[in-house]
């Protein structure tokens, strides 16, 4: 695990300055504290910041070829390095270190851009093949590593995160509106557009190539479905329950090999509790776990994630939270995510990095992933009683009581969008993208609302795939949930952001090729069964855990979300980033309407949908400002900026 940043040259063999590049390297040093090197030539820069994980004292980066005709600096894991390295010396490679990064550039060699249908793992690379004078910039197939992207004074710069393009001194903050209207749409920005103008992420499973002036962006890998009714279905399902057992298991000892000790994250729920379970099968010792409890801040999961722990014999380290903690933590966490967040669960998950830090361990298994294989969340229950209530009274009926209730919430000002917004499909999500946009004209000013005329979010999004409309009716969502919470939110806010701002690399079995490929191939009742989330996996769940955690309902672990900006724990800096004065700095938002918007919060009771949908768009509101206050110049309040680091000429 590492950070990786550079610059191309589109107009020439200009020589980036070292001290621009070390500036870049140094904005990310957290995700590599453990090395640092560059490589320099005429057209082309690459640097990284290296977390030692395998192979602690040959690992450098970034590394060549034999000849030095290619270079690579690479931000990740290669899981099945073990086997491919193999591979390569079977080929006739000569390979002069056991690290997962010198795999590339023997790859391209062999299958140039095609390298990337053996490359299985979750990465950010870039490659220069200076023969060629190609450039390669490549993410994962999930996205589970960040790789963002600008052109700036003739440079096409590059890095793992944000903060690496803004230190190079070459691009300017500034807002990207849209990407702000993705936020109070989909709960994050999508997957290419950013909140920074200018600055576009990779897409999961996409690579640019880059040559002279030309930059060309290729989808090498995407998700599949069966086409519905074609999908693996057995009456006897106990093959099903073996191969998934199994391919898990390989996922999870695929993600133990590691020079360095390894830990998990644990909740009271089914899915990390299993990834640890398989942890201890394997390991024939108990790993340590992590958890949060959280004190009147959320559900609170201590005693499920203890009797887990308990269970399975691990040492148990728990980082209590409370509404206090959680909106100290948000400036902290809007740093390391380089966007505004409203799930404010975020903030512990980067606390629980804190910790793993602390006790010296730098790599973390999480149970992430499982709910987008195997339908685990709520919506899709709902979608599955609205898709019933369409069989029986069609379409026209349910369609006029959600728009009047979506109306309802904004005061009837917001269109909502067609009844199938992507690509022909209405997805589980959209029910909830619908309620939180309805948020949109009375928190957005006149002027953002003026900017956005004629912007249509669902068709910014980077959903490509024209078979969609072949899969069954939750095959759909679950590939939009792939695609956009998970890439957009839960892999950034929740996951490599967070844990690697303290120098901790997260692993998700769930996120598996093979596991994936798997849970795409089987029945839609084999993830939702009746009202039953995650069916299959509660049967493996049952070989090795006792009854009563295998058949544990699911419980979102989520946090207070307005209630921290707005109750009375709130930090002084809520009122300052929420006064009229700084809301009309900005200009996002408009004064009047965030100030009656927060007296009625205080007053409605808090069961009520207008007040969750609220609660969501005012914590919306909140992080913004904060998040334009640290990158975008200060002054909305007394808390201090981020800075890049000072480029050396």
């Amino acid at each position: 695990m590492c950070g990786i940043a550079g610059a191309y040259d589109l107009t020439g063999r200009r020589e980036f300055p070292r001290g621009r590049l070390l500036a870049m390297t140094a904005a990310i040093a957290h995700r590599g504290p453990d090395d640092e090197h560059v490589h320099i030539e005429p057209g082309v820069a690459l640097g990284a910041r290296r977390l030692a994980i395998i192979d602690l004292a040959g690992g450098r980066q970034p590394l060549s070829n034999e000849d030095g005709s290619i270079w690579v600096a690479f931000n990740g894991e290669l899981f099945e390095y073990p086997e491919l390295r193999r591979k390569l010396l079977d080929r006739g490679h000569q390979l002069a270190t056991r690290c997962d990064t010198e795999a590339w550039v023997h790859l391209y060699e062999d299958r140039g851009e095609a390298m990337f249908e053996e490359a299985r793992g979750q990465f950010a690379v870039s490659l220069w093949d200076r023969n060629s004078r190609t450039l390669i910039l490549g993410r994962d197939r999930v996205g589970i590593h960040p790789l963002y992207y600008a052109r700036a004074d003739g440079w096409l710069l590059w890095g793992s995160e944000v903060k690496a393009i803004l230190a190079s001194g070459l691009l300017r903050a500034e807002a990207d509106v849209r990407g702000i209207d993705h936020l109070f749409t989909f709960f994050c920005s999508g997957t290419s557009r950013t909140f920074f103008q200018g600055v576009s992420s990779i897409p999961p499973g996409s690579f640019l190539k880059v040559r002279d002036d030309r930059i060309d962006k290729r989808t090498y890998w995407d998700f599949d479905f069966p086409d519905a009714g074609d999908e693996v279905r057995m009456k006897d399902p106990a093959p099903l329950i073996d191969e998934l057992q199994g391919r898990l298991e390989t996922a999870v000892e695929r993600r133990l090999r590691s020079d360095v000790p390894v830990v998990t994250y644990i909740s009271g729920g089914l899915d990390s509790t299993v990834v640890l379970g398989l942890c201890s099968r394997l390991r024939k010792d108990p790993i340590p776990a992590f958890t949060i409890g959280l004190d009147r801040a959320g559900p609170d999961e201590r005693a499920h994630s203890t009797e887990a722990a308990e269970t399975l014999g691990s040492p148990l380290t728990t980082v209590v939270m409370d509404r206090a903690k959680v909106a100290e933590a948000a400036p902290a966490l809007v740093v390391a995510a380089e966007g505004p967040v409203v799930d404010t669960s975020c903030a512990a998950i980067m606390r629980l990095a804190e910790a793993v830090h602390a006790q010296g361990y730098k790599v973390a298994l999480t149970g992430e992933g499982a709910d987008e294989a195997l339908a685990g969340y709520v919506w899709y229950k709902t979608q599955k009683v609205r898709d019933a209530a369409y069989k029986v009274v069609g379409r026209t009926l349910p369609r006029i009581a959600r728009d009047l209730a979506a109306r309802s919430i904004s005061g009837g000002r917001f269109a909502v969008p067609p009844e199938r917004a992507i690509h022909g499909a209405r997805v589980a999500q959209q029910d909830m993208y619908e309620m939180i946009a309805q948020t949109k004209p009375i928190l957005y000013s006149d002027r953002t609302l003026l900017d956005l005329a004629g912007h249509d979010p669902y068709a910014d999004l980077d959903v490509p795939n024209d078979r969609m409309a072949r899969w069954a009716p939750l095959n759909q969502s679950l590939y939009v949930g792939y695609k956009v919470m998970l890439a957009g939110l839960l892999m950034i806010s929740k996951g490599d952001r967070v844990a690697m701002r303290s120098s901790v690399e997260g692993r998700y079995p769930f996120l598996d090729d093979d596991v994936i490929a798997f849970a795409q191939s089987i029945a839609p009742e084999y993830k939702l069964r009746g009202f039953t989330e995650k069916w299959l996996l509660r049967q493996v769940a049952r070989r090795i855990l006792p009854e009563k955690i295998a058949n544990r309902p699911k419980t979102m672990f989520r946090t207070s979300m307005a209630a921290t900006f707005i109750g009375p724990h709130r930090p002084a800096w809520v009122d300052q980033l929420l006064s009229p004065e700084s809301l009309r700095k900005t200009g996002y938002f408009d004064p009047e309407g965030v100030a009656r918007q927060r007296a009625i919060q205080a007053r409605i009771p808090r069961v009520t949908v207008p007040r969750a949908v609220f609660d969501v768009g005012l914590t919306g509101v909140a992080t913004t400002q904060l998040w334009h206050h640290l990158f975008l110049g200060g002054g909305l309040c007394d808390l201090p900026v981020w800075s890049p680091p000072v480029a050396a000429e």
